[in-house]
């Protein structure tokens, strides 16, 4: 409660300050259920224009419903250290403990609070684009697999196609079908070497297929380091110029 507390603290004194990005309380309701979410809109946010989305999803360590603790890790760190490099909406969804990204109802409440952003915010619907770190990563490559059309970009950091996952891929199959659904993506992944959490091979084999697939892909790997890749990948000087210039072709 102390935790919820702080956060919940901290997270309504980022509304208030008008120099740095503004964190957002918002809500979505599907299904009959109502889950709490943070959007986070950079300093110079102004209706008068549209704006890239990002939609974030966390990792298993902030699954929660107070909507607040996703907003502290990951790329929303990054957009509070970095605000400059970030002129875009976030939207920073909680996945409700005892469940994943993969499960139905989870999937359809962060649709539902992107759709809500993109409206409110005057997100680009051109410019929509999806990471997430280990539980979020895998959830990266499902969504995206069953959306592909929707998304400019996809962003995987230190997640994977199986879970838990073997230190050596033994059938490639459940990997090759996500990797038919993304190839046409743009697509960036990060891992580390000494990850036990989400074996290093997980990325290497998605990123072997797609490339023998023709597809857009960056792999950036850090040799020792552990599981928490997230911090350096979402740090990346590079990563956020070339995410924003990815864009859906027009139809």
């Amino acid at each position: 409660m102390f935790l919820r507390s702080c956060l919940l603290a901290a997270c309504a004194l980022s509304l208030n300050g008008a120099s740095g990005p503004q964190f957002l309380n918002r809500t979505v309701t599907t299904g009959g259920v109502t889950y709490r979410y943070i959007v986070s809109t950079p300093p110079d946010w102004t209706a008068a224009r549209s704006w890239p989305v990002v939609l974030f999803l966390h990792g298993s360590e902030e699954r929660g419903d107070d909507g607040v603790q996703p907003s502290f890790v990951g790329l929303p760190l990054a957009v509070r250290r970095h605000p400059d490099r970030f002129p875009a909406i976030i939207v920073i969804p909680q996945c409700r403990p005892g469940l994943d990204w993969k499960d139905p109802a989870m999937q359809t409440q962060i649709l539902a609070a992107l759709d809500a952003a993109v409206s409110e915010f005057h997100g680009d619907p051109k410019r929509l684009y999806l990471t997430g770190f280990s539980m979020g990563g895998y959830g990266t490559w499902a969504l995206a697999a069953k959306h592909p059309d929707r998304f400019a970009a996809i962003v995987v950091v230190c997640g994977g196609i199986q879970w838990p996952t073997p230190a050596r891929i033994q059938d490639d199959t459940p990997y090759a079908a996500i990797a038919d659904r993304v190839a046409r993506l743009p697509i960036w992944v990060f891992h580390g070497t000494a990850d036990r959490n989400v074996f290093v091979t997980e990325a290497q084999e998605m990123v072997k297929l797609l490339r023998a697939r023709n597809a857009n892909v960056h792999y950036t790997e850090y040799p020792g380091v552990a599981h928490n890749s997230w911090d350096r990948a979402y740090a990346e000087p590079d990563f956020p110029a070339w995410l924003f210039a990815q864009r859906l072709p027009k139809q």
